[in-house]
């Protein structure tokens, strides 16, 4: 029997242990934790955003870092495909704004039960609260793994090794580089890892008084000089430290290595549906509703009441002034306030609560439609610990699925004696 061995037992983990044993493999996880999936648990504040329903071909639009390298992966498992598996496994499944796909009980539990009873069914055998320390590679062949604990017990003998152990981010869930360590000992380069999908740091103290404030339908636009970094519409929220949402989280995978050469700077439009013709008239006719009233208490159906003080502030207008003495020229200093709410962004927060890592095993050594080392027969990587990331709305989780059904698949396909070198 053909022997394989996924290191971790996430979301790539899960899915190559389930495409391994139907190749007819024996499979073994080993999981740090005393569970499966348990980054997976936590996904979607606890309900999982399993994957996107968009068409297939848009899934690339939504990746990050390299894109192209995901092409036989995506289309080997697609969105769907996952899609059908769930629902197949017993967990119905539902798709709500911006296609994003939850499991209908609103629980992410339940897809991670789903997984496991399927890797039961095919006979995987799950070790949990399993470490793996390095990999078995005696004269110049990879024979297994070692775990850690010591003694000859802790040598698992394996014809694969599918390293799936994930990256960085949420590191309280047992992701702390481990697969990074595994592929170096193999001769693999590891680029440069940073946090994504995580909330930046900004410099204006004004983001304090506006703590726990949260925005639809804004567009954000991030800055380097007169280059745009990047812009979306969407949601955020405005934290002690700075600014998060999820606009802004995907914000941050673009922002990354711009950030780490300086500052950049931040424009927030907060009426984007509005030109600055028709805020303008927008504005005369909330002024002429609160003629007599004092500019101060003029905006509130304008601006969340937590946002006025602060666009009073920024307009530099008396916030004691009446409103039928403020002059077109200033009525223009709120529209610009509006239309490019300003902040500078001097950084992002760290890798604990980063969603996902930037950076990992590099593609130029693995091949894309196996994701089989190129350097090292028969190991595998699946997963975050790859160079890939994408946006929010599932991107990140369908990586996963997708990578790890093509390593699972592509470990699963036993031998033959000439393959091996007899």
């Amino acid at each position: 029997m053909n022997t394989v061995l996924i290191v971790g037992g996430g979301a790539a983990g899960m899915l190559a242990g389930i495409a391994a044993a139907m190749k007819g493999s024996t499979v073994h996880i080993f999981e740090k934790n005393e569970k499966l999936g348990k980054k997976v648990y936590i996904t979607g504040k606890g309900r999982c955003n399993v994957t996107n329903a968009c068409d297939t071909e848009e899934l690339f639009g939504n990746v990050v870092t390299n894109a192209k390298f995901l092409y036989s992966s995506f289309y080997g498992f697609t969105n769907f495909d996952m899609m059908d598996l769930l629902e197949k496994l017993g967990c119905p499944l539902k798709t709500e704004r911006g296609n994003r796909v939850f499991p209908l009980s609103d629980k992410s539990s339940d897809v991670i039960r789903a997984l496991t009873r399927r890797l039961l069914e095919l006979g995987v055998s799950i070790h949990y609260r399993s470490e793996v320390e390095k990999l078995l590679i005696e004269d110049g062949l990879l024979t297994g793994l070692v775990l850690k604990g010591g003694g000859q017990k802790s040598r698992v003998y394996g014809d694969s090794v599918i390293v799936a152990c994930g990256g960085m981010s949420y590191q309280a869930t047992g992701s702390t580089g481990d697969g990074y360590e595994l592929a170096k000992e193999a001769g693999h380069k590891v680029t440069a890892l940073s946090p994504a999908l995580v909330p930046f740091v900004v410099e204006e103290p004004v983001v304090k008084e506006l703590q726990g404030l949260s925005l639809r339908n804004v567009e954000a636009t991030v800055m380097k000089g007169k280059k745009v970094v990047y812009k979306e519409f969407g949601e955020m929220l405005f934290t002690h430290y700075g600014v998060s949402g999820p606009v802004l989280l995907s914000a941050s995978s673009y922002a990354a290595k711009e950030l780490k050469k300086g500052p950049l700077i931040l424009s927030i439009d907060l009426k984007p549906a509005l030109s600055e013709e028709q805020l303008d008239a927008r504005l005369l006719r909330d002024f002429e509703a609160a003629i007599n009233k004092q500019f101060k208490n003029s905006l509130n159906s304008l601006y969340p009441s937590k946002l006025v003080p602060v666009m009073v502030d920024i307009s530099g207008i008396s916030p004691e002034k009446k409103v039928n003495e403020i002059t077109r020229e200033e009525r223009q200093r709120i529209i610009r306030a509006t239309k490019g709410f300003p902040l500078t962004l001097t950084g992002l927060r760290g890798f604990s609560e980063a969603i996902i890592t930037q950076g990992g095993v590099d593609l130029k050594e693995i091949n894309p439609s196996t994701m089989e080392s190129r350097l090292l027969d028969r190991l595998y990587f699946a997963g975050e610990v790859l160079d890939l990331d994408a946006v929010t709305g599932g991107f990140n989780l369908q990586i996963a699925w997708s990578t790890g059904w093509a390593a699972g698949s592509a470990a699963g396909e036993e031998k033959t004696k000439d393959d091996k070198g007899l």
